[in-house]
């Protein structure tokens, strides 16, 4: 159990975040097991008439299960005006502008860690927790993002934009275990959703076809597909629906002259409405070694200096990579990675690390150097 939590006074109130899923039913059982004062309190941000597809329904069943068991008042609320004008219509417009998003990243800045916060704190909690796969610690007198034990499941990514001090008043309670840890957790107190999968893809879209639901929002633009020499290839159904580095889904038959290999998206003409295809798989125009990104959110509130070394992600699944930030005016970064980095995709968010803690992150606008050949010297700042 995390040390935090175990230094608890029984008193304190603990709003949950609870979903429905094993991860929050076993943080409920943990918090509730050390004596503390639980409510648990499930979110609807999604309101769709869709019952093939929205699951909202079966996991508040499977949410008031869990609190029955435990015997742990259970409070609903619906933030989907909330999610619909902070996240989803930002999702649009992204993918309007031709950038890739990240909703999950959105939705705990926005949703989780803001109108949720708030409103457990009118339930009377003086803390608030998730089933999130993360740690906090306090350091120099804030609170600071630390990566979960189980190193797969760590969700410290998606997390980054979250203040530090509503950090200082939050519980991970299986942040220190590992998944297996919390099924096996999950079997012995016989909760009722021990077996339930985990969850997967955009919450809002489900298990339906991302095309077929996106088609309801934004109008289809179909248009050419070239290769960077100019050569059309064939029709694309719209640049919203493609993303850099994608192989999938292109639809591109046997090209007369042209290798029997792969098609890779390289790049998206917003203007001419054009995508851009290689074969390549480390294309130069796949390949980066640098790139800008907007003003970023630093936990601590503010950058270890205004140039420095650590790694980042610029995808959830990504080994950390080697890189200096240098910081500019208004906050945006410059980020120089040791490696070349493939598919560095504008929309999506680099978060920096320092050994175990997340530093915070940014929104990625740009690749600066579209060619593995500029690599140049890695020099550190401290050596510069």
């Amino acid at each position: 159990m995390s040390p935090r939590i175990a230094g608890m006074n029984s008193p304190d109130r603990v709003v949950l975040g609870i979903s429905g899923g094993v991860d929050s039913a076993v943080a409920a059982a943990l918090l509730k097991e050390a004596g503390l004062d639980v409510h648990a309190l499930f979110m609807r941000n999604w309101e769709e008439d869709d019952d093939a597809y929205c699951t909202a329904a079966a996991d508040l069943q499977d949410a008031r299960r869990t609190c029955d068991e435990l015997g742990i008042p259970l409070h609903t609320v619906s933030f989907a005006e909330e999610y619909r004008e902070r996240v989803f219509r930002h999702f649009l417009d992204e993918l309007a502008a031709g950038r890739t998003p990240n909703p999950d990243v959105a939705c705990n800045r926005e949703i989780k860690f803001g109108v949720c916060f708030e409103h457990a704190e009118r339930l009377g909690a003086r803390w608030f927790a998730t089933g999130h796969y993360a740690r906090t610690a306090t350091q120099d007198g804030r609170a600071s993002l630390l990566r979960a034990a189980d190193a797969a499941k760590d969700q410290t990514y998606f997390l980054h934009t979250v203040p530090g001090p509503l950090l200082s008043r939050t519980l991970f309670p299986i942040g220190g275990l590992a998944k297996s840890e919390v099924r096996r957790i999950a079997r012995e107190r016989a909760l009722p959703v021990h077996d339930k999968r985990d969850s997967t893809g955009i919450c809002f879209v489900g298990e339906r076809p991302f095309a077929e639901f996106l088609a309801n929002y934004l109008p289809a633009r179909p248009g050419d597909i070239e290769t960077p020499e100019g050569r059309r290839l064939g029709r694309h159904r719209g640049l919203m629906y493609y993303t850099l580095g994608q192989r999938q889904g292109i639809e591109i038959g046997g090209v007369r002259g042209a290798a029997e290999a792969p098609w890779y998206v390289a790049a998206k003409d917003l203007e001419r409405n054009l995508l851009v295809v290689v074969q390549d798989h480390d294309h130069p125009l796949l390949v980066s070694l640098e790139f800008d990104t907007g003003p970023a959110h630093w936990i601590a509130g503010s950058p270890p200096s205004r140039r420095f070394t650590c790694t980042v992600k610029t995808r959830y699944r990504q080994a950390d990579q080697d890189c200096i930030v240098e910081i500019a005016d208004d906050g945006a970064c410059l980020v120089t990675t040791r490696q070349p980095q493939r598919a560095v995709t504008p929309g999506q968010s680099a978060v920096f690390y320092q050994g175990e803690q997340c530093l915070g992150g940014a929104v990625i606008a740009r690749t600066r150097y579209n060619s593995a050949a500029k690599s140049g010297p890695f020099v550190s700042p401290e050596v510069a």
